[in-house]
């Protein structure tokens, strides 16, 4: 560790020291303060900064800053909280690598994030921070106006960041009321922080459950009709786990036959097959340390069913050709549009693998389920939709809103994607109209003359219809999920007019 740095003896024992000094510290913010301390003058850098990730909507944040020997207040108008927009320091973190710099005045790099000096910086150094659970929580940052190699202090900086981060921890649940341990633990996440959009009750329970997989290696189902974000809930997954610095693989098994789709997966040797003329991984391989998304499971065929649940049991493959199998690392997540439980039950998907699939499941919402979802998700590609088209931004005009709100997307995120892209090719002029979206004649008649509170009643009328098909017309499970009490489902149904016959649709 110390064979870079001048007089490692000398360094060691410094180090130590540093070690034994931070241990006895019991304030958090005493403590970050500190640790900087000690890293700048272990590094003999004049500025050394702490960036950790926000634990609610893991946004990274620049929580203290140490500067010429003296700690900076952070109300500093020009000191920057949310760096996610900066490359530099978002390389280190997603991809886990030490970042060393030692030219930086002509360096190709930005780094708005460093406080502007007479004499300009020279030399960096951006240090990943591992928590015990090898997951990466933060960077700690020095920098010198000296030419100067910092390299050497890479890995002890980072192994004393990672103490400093338990010891932060540990004082967080020390100083917790007592009582609160719970509401801190089942605390909902912010949507921000899975890329997603919404905040209806259906997605803030989706969030939830997203924040409590999100760190583990289990097994994720995702489950919910055509069109509703399941690639992209998975990416969000993937992206704010511990494997978000290896790669994320996307596999519909839909799209190949048989055979194949178990070379793709599985790899195969040269000679396994008529125009195998070399070794060629397969995705288990591809994805190794990172995630594999199976599309479309209940597409898989049989045979290949019970070979992916070795793959979940054992976690080992065997590349068509080869006597050997080998080990892999591959977090897995499927997902379908398909009812896997009635596969079972006609044979067509297997059972041992259903019960392995479904460790834990995420039923994504439909969008009719998501009330006023539509109206920020519309706006959202309106605006990407724009800047894909390098064209102003445009307005909303409230009929077309309206329209948007009343229609019950049969094809979900998908389908109001395509609308608002479409819709904002047509626009000439700045503001988006209702004759710029080809919703459905007879959907536009039905809701073109309905009032706010109308169709609010018809919001929640398709809630409750879909909420009882999904339980099969049980009225006491559909009471649960929606968390009321059975007498008020059963004076919505009176309220709302709905009829057992419109159960069966």
């Amino acid at each position: 560790m110390f064979t870079h740095v001048a007089q490692p003896l000398v360094y060691a024992e410094a180090l130590l020291q540093q070690y034994a000094s931070l241990s006895q510290v019991l304030d958090g913010g005493a403590l970050s303060g500190d640790f900087l301390g000690a890293v700048a003058q272990l590094s003999g850098c004049e500025l050394t900064q702490l960036y950790l990730l926000d634990s609610k909507d893991r946004r990274l944040e620049l929580r203290a800053e140490y500067l010429n020997g003296v700690l900076q207040p952070r109300d500093l108008a020009d000191l920057p909280l949310n760096c996610n927009d900066e490359q530099l320091l978002q390389f280190a973190l997603r991809q886990s690598r030490v970042v060393c710099l030692g030219a930086l005045s002509t360096s190709l790099y930005h780094t708005g994030f460093l406080p502007p000096q007479a004499t300009p910086w020279q030399s960096l150094l951006c240090v990943p921070l591992l928590s015990s659970r090898k997951v990466v929580e933060g960077l700690v940052l020095c920098a010198s106006r000296r030419h100067v190699e910092l390299q050497g202090f890479a890995d002890s900086l980072g192994r004393l960041g990672t103490f400093v981060l338990g010891q932060l921890h540990l004082l967080q649940r020390l100083h917790w009321p007592v009582g609160n341990e719970q509401s801190v633990a089942t605390a909902v996440p912010d949507a921000s922080g899975f890329g997603l959009i919404g905040k209806s009750p259906a997605m803030r329970r989706t969030y939830s459950l997203i924040s409590k997989v999100l760190n583990s290696s289990y097994t994720i189902l995702l489950r919910g009709e055509t069109g509703t974000g399941k690639e992209v809930v998975a990416r969000a997954i993937h992206d704010g786990g511990p494997r978000r610095s290896r790669p994320l693989i996307v596999q519909n098994c839909a799209a190949f036959a048989e055979n194949l789709l178990e070379s793709e997966l599985f790899g195969y040797r040269k000679g396994a097959f008529t125009g195998a003329d070399r070794d060629r991984p397969g995705l288990f391989d591809a994805a190794n340390g990172g995630t594999l998304l199976l599309d479309e499971i209940g597409d898989m065929p049989l045979p290949l069913q019970a070979k992916l649940l070795r793959v979940l049991q054992e976690g080992e493959i065997r590349p068509l050709g080869s006597n050997d199998t080998h080990k892999v690392d591959v977090r897995i997540i499927a997902a379908t549009h398909r009812d896997l439980s009635l596969l079972v039950k006609q044979g067509r998907f297997r059972e041992d693998l259903y019960y392995r699939l479904v460790q834990f499941p995420i039923e994504l919402p439909a969008l009719r389920q998501r009330g006023g979802d539509i109206l920020d998700l519309a706006r959202h590609f309106a605006n990407k939709a724009c800047t894909s088209l390098q064209r102003d931004s445009v307005r909303w005009s409230d009929a077309a809103l309206s329209q948007l709100a009343a229609y019950a997307f049969p094809g979900n995120v998908r389908e109001l994607k395509g609308l608002v892209e479409r819709a904002v090719l047509l626009c000439e002029g700045h503001e988006l109209l209702p004759e710029h979206f080809s919703l459905p004649l007879d959907a536009i008649a039905q809701d073109s003359s309905r009032h706010l509170r109308e169709r609010l009643a018809q919001v929640e009328r398709n809630l409750l219809i879909d909420c009882l098909r999904k339980n099969h017309g049980n009225q006491t499970l559909a009471a649960r999920e929606l968390g009321l009490p059975r007498r008020t489902l059963l004076y919505r149904f009176g309220r709302l007019n709905i009829k057992p016959s419109e159960l069966n649709g």
